[in-house]
């Protein structure tokens, strides 16, 4: 059962309430906290793009094509279109010989507000490479090219990418592969559903790829969460939660929608899983931020940034305080063996 994780106050009354579950493994691969069911079954959606760029860089399609390691770090983002983003898939697009139309992702406009204004200011049409997905797409199709895979098809389940995919995912969240569910995500791609404490033993393989036996996915893992650190601003965007953590060169983390947040903590040897049931990602810096100040996390100014991002105080258009955001779970330790 969903427990409590965020209330909201206005003048003093409750008026909402985030519900949902939270798992916390160890490097042993046990639960060491947990708020709700840490077995409830989670749609990754983009918390699952790290491993979804796992195959192309295993195989070398970075290489291959001479990506630079900013155009190699947006295919793990949920980019918003920025303009370093757009310069990027822009370059990528010519470097890997493929034009917009090869992208299933529907054209649309940027989910960077400043930039999607630029663009309706300057009668700019929608594009397919706005698509804040749109960086995992060109990584597949880089992919395709590489291993001679065909490239009609790249984003259907039994595509050869995608059963790759399928099999890295299972690898490193060790959930059997026949009991991961596959729908489809909203840019077309599949997406899968796990136990959370799956999804957050996955992120802890992330932060702490010693205990990845397969080397050449141990090695492709390195480069990937290097390239999230190195290059936070591609993985999201600014002010966004991910870029924001990512600052920490000792945390993995990324978001996916409707409520799934993931992250893995490199000293600790810690890989958490959240789901807000409600499918709001209002809550999640404020819910990470508890979580890290629960397990006594030494880096403060990781803590102060997501409460810049979602703070205590709720302020309106006129910049007065007319309510309060509050964490209220207490992270259930469990006493391992």
């Amino acid at each position: 059962m969903d427990q409590t994780l965020v209330e909201e106050y206005r003048g003093g009354a409750l008026e909402c309430v985030h519900s949902g579950h939270i798992c916390g493994v160890s490097i042993s691969g046990a639960v060491k906290y947990a708020v709700g069911d840490v077995e409830s079954v989670t749609y990754l959606r983009s918390s699952g793009k790290p491993f979804q760029a796992i195959p192309v860089i295993r195989h070398g399609a970075d290489r291959k094509f001479g990506l630079s390691d900013k155009e190699t770090a947006i295919m793990i983002g949920s980019h918003r279109a920025e303009s370093f983003h757009v310069e990027a898939l822009e370059s990528m697009l010519a470097k890997i010989g493929v034009g917009e139309e090869a992208l299933v992702c529907h054209p649309t406009y940027p989910l960077s507000v400043p930039a999607s204004e630029a663009m309706l200011r300057a009668q700019k049409p929608k594009r397919s490479i706005y698509h804040n997905c749109s960086g995992k797409h060109l990584g597949i199709l880089a992919l395709c090219k590489t291993m001679g895979y065909p490239m009609e098809g790249y984003f259907e389940p039994e595509h050869p990418a995608q059963i790759e995919i399928v099999d890295t995912l299972a690898y490193l969240s060790e959930c059997p592969r026949e009991q991961i569910h596959i729908g489809t995500d909203g840019c077309g791609f599949p997406v899968f559903a796990i136990p959370l404490k799956h999804l957050a033993t996955a992120f802890l393989k992330l932060a702490c790829p010693e205990v990845i036996e397969n080397l050449e996915i141990r090695s492709a893992v390195i480069r990937i969460t290097s390239l999230m650190n190195e290059h936070y601003e591609m993985i999201a965007g600014s002010e966004r939660i991910c870029s924001s953590l990512l600052m920490d060169p000792n945390i993995v983390a990324k978001g996916g929608a409707k409520g799934v947040y993931c992250f893995g903590l490199k000293k600790e040897k810690l890989g958490f899983a959240l789901k807000v049931m409600d499918g709001s990602e209002d809550e999640w810096p404020i819910i990470t931020a508890s979580i890290l100040e629960q397990i006594g996390y030494s880096n403060q100014e990781t803590i102060d940034r997501m409460y810049q991002l979602t703070p205590t105080d709720m302020i309106n258009d006129n910049q007065k305080i007319i309510g309060t955001n509050k964490a209220v779970f207490t992270l259930e330790t469990r006493f391992l063996s």
